[in-house]
């Protein structure tokens, strides 16, 4: 049952020597004393950061949002076509899953709403950002995907643009996930983006966050066989980690790998995938100027034990 009362974020589990956010401001949950658009603001005003916008992080192109899930809550997509083959970890697929939680899935549909270890998880995903997405909401839009052409190259496009958090929460997250198609290299190879442009929210209500979508068991991002080798971004499954209202935000105030195109940016990470092998930038702590702080390590893998909550 999910909770019905507003509740406070559930106590921190950063690990400092990982992610050092211990001593940043935190957002007052309970009393609503400042609003998340105005943390944002004064974090963005003390970091110097410029704020990313949809038109420079999302990639778009004709065809890349063809096709949408309608409203829901859990739901995925048949198998649909990718458009080009992918050797994945050594199985080659040319079809896959869109699963409405942030993530796409290419042996099984995934109808998870709990973020857990994606080692944990019996089938290949790629999860730009596992949680309890729900579209139902009349402000959330709905997850769409597609091919395209980018840069002359093939591509796959999922959107999660301005979607909601369960239960029909009126906050918003926007990321994207784009497979783009590299057998000019060799047959199956391919790169594969985490677009992000806004992440307000970390959790839905039946994981237990409280109801602006803060606490409980967090969002995870990554990829992972279903067997043996995942990777996850550090700060998954750490509370307050991924949210825009943190200047040490993971997500959007920071890169890594470089894009096919060039087009490097702050909410942009790169994957690249050579004979089924997926190449993780590896990324040591950068000091910035003493107004910045830290931004945080990434390319550590973020494994935290987790609570899980039944929805109705």
């Amino acid at each position: 049952m999910p909770p019905t009362d507003d509740q406070p974020a559930a106590k921190s589990l950063i690990n400092p020597q990982l992610f050092p956010l211990q001593n940043q401001p935190q957002l007052n949950q309970k009393n609503g004393k400042y609003s998340l658009r105005w943390c944002f603001v004064a974090a963005v005003a003390v970091a110097g950061f410029a704020i990313p916008t949809s038109a420079q992080i999302v990639r778009t192109f004709a065809g890349s949002a063809a096709n949408s899930l309608a409203r829901n809550d859990d739901r995925s997509t048949r198998l649909v076509n990718v458009g080009f083959n992918v050797n994945f970890f050594g199985t080659v697929y040319s079809q896959l899953y869109v699963n409405n939680n942030g993530n796409l899935t290419f042996a099984a549909p995934l109808r998870s709403y709990t973020p857990s270890n994606l080692l944990s998880r019996s089938t290949p995903i790629i999860a730009p950002f596992f949680a309890d997405v729900d579209t139902r909401g009349s402000g959330s839009s709905v997850v769409t995907y597609g091919s395209g052409t980018l840069g002359g190259l093939a591509a796959f496009v999922t959107n999660y643009i301005n979607v909601g958090a369960y239960n029909r929460l009126p906050l918003y997250n926007s990321f994207q996930l784009v497979l783009i198609n590299r057998s000019d290299i060799t047959p199956g190879d391919f790169d594969f983006e985490f677009n992000y442009s806004l992440i307000t929210w970390e959790a839905g209500r039946a994981n237990g966050s409280n109801r602006r979508g803060l606490g409980g068991s967090p969002a995870r991002a990554g990829y992972s066989n279903g067997a043996s080798a995942s990777f996850e971004i550090a700060g998954s499954a750490i509370n307050g980690a991924f949210l825009d209202t943190n200047t040490l935000s993971v997500l959007v105030n920071n890169q890594f790998g470089t894009p096919f195109d060039g087009a490097a940016m702050d909410g942009r990470y790169t994957f690249k995938v050579r004979n089924g092998v997926v190449f993780a930038p590896v990324i040591t702590p950068v000091p910035e100027p003493s107004s910045f702080g830290m931004f945080a390590v990434l390319g550590l893998f973020g494994i935290v034990a987790m609570r899980r909550r039944q929805k109705n």
